[in-house]
């Protein structure tokens, strides 16, 4: 039987005039109908390469050898007019982030549409229609409603439901998933993952499942193949490869796990920060007047303290507050009620005082990508807040950027990069570093390690530890991965549509949650 997808000798090579990189090492896989194919390995290792090289998405510096066939048709060397008929009909792409693979300016149904009409259009007398079929295909609530929609008014969730119902517009023969769930909390994971094992059973679609999390291999694929440094090292049935790993990294990668729990705060610790009865309302306005007619509740009333060294862990869905309450403790957003800093009330500061204040109370966002700035370089980047606050530091700019590099674990050779040039994981590290160079007493994590892959990911949450005991940090840490909430936390905050329905001591909320949907959340964790 000819397999859908066959990939044989497969070497991708990056060209610049300084150098060149060997970004996949000739690797062979093959998928067939029905099938779901997993790879494997931390950030950097050549998955998404791989992924892209398949319907030449690299950028033009890449250099592809090696044959790539769907079902016996050569790829690699073919015409864009080829290409063109490919992608999207035969070969279809549901990409980690969705806000950066839809357009803001376009509607929900005008980029469907754009996806149907492309290769389709003659097959159907009502693409609208059929659009809704799609919507209510990938579990989109109202979706009618959700035609006229822009991407920045649907929730995470939402919008990467949107991008698979895109990507089975056409219903290719592959589906390629490049870290589908990654972005999304633990309930909306799962119904995410239950949408591709459904399409798994009802068609004979063959899927590439890229991931770095372990556990959703074991619940979704079939075989898997385990890629370091631009190579296969273990490829196999998930059954065997789980119970029997013969490569020392994959094991590596199976028995990550972060330390159970954080070091106990000390009892004359000092209150660093503490949040009473603060809300968030985005008033509904409406007609040619901006006549309010409503609120959106982000927040409806939320009390929390959090002390020198002391890790305040925050969880709930997309669109339950948490970032919202975290801006608002910046006074990055308006709110209503009180945020004490260090014993000063923040509405009472001018903005100038507020400015002096930034130091201490630093920001790390989700997505990287979005928060760097792709025109700085990696060295830039990390000095922005000194060059603000601590002038005087910069007499020895070199140390001082090496130092932050190495203790986030990038190699301080790659300094004059730009985002762009590093990986997801690697990009993370970047905005670690430039918070963290300011030593801050405050530090609000907002999903700092959901881009990363498991291994990384325990660096980074023993990296924070250890900084957190050596400076007496205090971190407001937003997370959708309870294991890693669990393993950061002193204190657990459980939000839910504006409201905090569960909070105390973290072993507390985790062995004996009294909140129904806590419990949830935690049967969520795969």
């Amino acid at each position: 039987m000819t397999p859908l997808l066959s990939v044989n000798n497969l070497l991708v090579k990056f060209k610049s005039d300084e150098s060149e990189v060997v970004a996949v090492d000739g690797i062979n896989f093959e998928i067939n109908k029905g099938e779901v194919l997993a790879l494997v390995g931390e950030s950097g290792s050549g998955k998404s390469v791989s992924a892209l090289s398949t319907l030449s998405l690299l950028p033009n510096n890449a250099d592809v050898s090696g044959s790539i066939k769907l079902q016996g048709k050569e790829l690699v060397g073919i015409s864009h007019k080829e290409l063109k008929s490919v992608r999207g009909s035969e070969v279809s792409f549901i990409f980690q982030e969705p806000m950066t693979s839809l357009n803001p300016l376009h509607t929900i149904e005008k980029q469907l549409r754009e996806a149907v009409e492309l290769h389709n259009a003659a097959h159907f007398s009502n693409i609208t229609e059929y659009i809704v079929e799609l919507l209510i295909r990938v579990g989109i609530d109202s979706p009618r409603q959700r035609l006229g929609a822009y991407p920045h008014q649907l929730s995470g969730g939402q919008r990467q439901r949107v991008m698979i119902a895109m990507a089975l517009a056409n219903n290719p023969k592959i589906l390629i998933a490049d870290e589908p769930t990654t972005a999304l909390d633990v309930t909306i994971e799962a119904q995410i993952l239950d949408l591709l094992v459904e399409l798994k059973k009802n068609t004979e679609m063959g899927i590439l499942f890229i991931t770095h999390d372990l556990g959703l291999v074991k619940r979704l694929a079939n075989r898997v193949c385990v890629m370091k440094n631009g190579k296969i090292v273990e490829h196999g049935l998930v059954s065997a490869v789980f119970e029997k790993p013969s490569h020392e990294y994959t094991r590596k990668l199976l028995f990550a796990s972060t330390s159970v729990s954080p070091d106990p705060v000390g009892e004359k610790a000092a209150i660093v920060a503490e949040v009473s009865s603060l809300k968030v309302w985005f008033p509904i306005q409406k007609g040619l007047l901006k006549r309010t007619v409503g609120f959106v509740k982000a927040v409806k009333e939320a009390n929390l303290t959090v002390r020198e060294g002391e890790t305040i862990g925050i969880v709930g869905e997309s669109g339950s507050g948490k970032s919202t309450l975290a801006l608002a403790l910046m006074r990055l957003i308006k709110y209503e009620g009180s945020v004490y800093f260090n014993d000063q009330n923040l509405n009472d500061l001018s903005l100038k005082e507020l400015r002096k204040l930034r130091k201490d109370i630093q920001i790390v966002f989700q997505d990287p990508y979005g928060s760097l700035s792709p025109r700085m370089t990696c060295e830039q980047i990390i000095l922005e807040g000194v060059k603000v606050h601590f002038p005087s530091s910069l007499q020895d700019t070199e140390n001082l950027v090496s130092g932050a590099m190495v203790e986030v674990g990038l190699d301080p050779k790659t300094r004059h990069r730009y985002p762009h040039e590093f990986s997801g994981g690697q990009r993370q590290r970047i905005a670690i570093a430039r918070a963290m160079a300011l030593k801050p007493k405050l530090v609000v994590l907002d999903e700092p390690t959901s881009a990363l892959d498991r291994t990384v990911q325990v660096q980074i949450v023993e990296l924070l530890k250890s900084l957190q005991k050596k400076h007496k940090m205090a971190y407001i840490f937003i997370s959708h991965d309870l294991k890693v909430i669990r393993s950061m936390s002193h204190q657990i905050i459980v939000m839910k549509d504006g409201n905090i329905v569960e909070a105390g001591d973290a072993k507390q909320v985790y062995n004996n949650p009294q909140n129904s949907y806590t419990k949830s959340l935690l049967q969520s964790v795969h």
